[in-house]
């Protein structure tokens, strides 16, 4: 696997040289969009609205709209806030990691260590087992600058860009007008239920099966067959009540 940056984590006065691997793969299949009249590959123009015309990709700029009116950005702009390249990820505090919301995560990377900071690597992933706590820092990546926790994964130090505060939006724009009472007997009952499906979380329990049947359809066709898939139908309640149905499903998972 090739590593896709270089640099090192910074904690405190100690910089440990390390290399960044991604650490996620697609499990979706890579489909192609084809004409289907001689399958052949389709392809995407970049085209002016208004005259229709394919421009050149040198004749591309940037713009953001404000009032109405685009503002046209060039080069100069864009180095004047682009962020100073650094190859230290910069520890900056520690928390507890049950304190970052699930909403905030976004992609992860492994970390190896260089074989200079091998010792100062082993001791920062022993110490963030032993705490408990994962560290907060920045780092440049791609010319943006991103957030990101450092936490333990096994043997490995784990690298996973967090979203920032203004990427997330709030809540308040779906809230849920009416209220709606639950009565304690319907409370007890879902909170029986909820115990009752609590397990161990194993990831490896989960399967993309979406995928695994669609690639067993595509390998069915490809030998002028058809493939028999098993359909995922949705469970329904024998009853409206709510109280009902919770009952009904702490039934039939005993």
């Amino acid at each position: 696997m090739r590593s896709i940056w270089k640099g090192s984590i910074g904690f405190g006065l100690v910089n440990i040289p390390v290399k960044l691997f991604s650490g996620i793969q697609s499990s979706s299949l890579d489909l192609d969009m084809l004409d289907e009249r001689d399958h052949a590959n389709i392809k995407f123009k970049r085209v002016n609205e208004q005259t229709h015309k394919e421009v050149p990709y040198d004749k591309i700029v940037k713009g953001y709209l404000l009032n109405d009116q685009y503002v046209v950005l060039d080069e100069h702009d864009f180095d004047e806030v682009k962020p100073e390249k650094t190859k230290v990820i910069e520890i900056e505090n520690f928390v507890d990691i049950q304190e970052i919301n699930p909403i905030y995560y976004e992609t992860s990377y492994y970390t190896q260590p260089e074989s200079q900071g091998r010792k100062a690597y082993a001791l920062l992933l022993k110490a963030l087992v032993k705490s408990k706590k994962a560290g907060v820092a920045r780092f440049v990546l791609r010319n943006t600058e991103n957030l990101c926790v450092i936490h333990p994964m096994e043997d490995t130090i784990v690298i996973t860009k967090i979203r920032f505060q203004e990427e997330i939006r709030s809540p308040k724009e779906v809230q849920i007008k009416d209220t709606v009472t639950i009565n304690p007997k319907e409370l007890q009952v879902g909170l029986a239920l909820i115990k009752q499906y609590t397990s161990a979380f194993d990831i490896s329990s989960f399967k993309n099966d979406y995928s695994k049947e669609l690639l067993k359809i595509i390998k069915a066709k490809a030998k002028g067959k058809r493939a028999t898939v098993k359909k995922i139908k949705p469970k329904k309640a024998s009853s409206d009540n709510l109280y009902d149905q919770l009952m009904e499903s702490l039934t039939k998972r005993a």
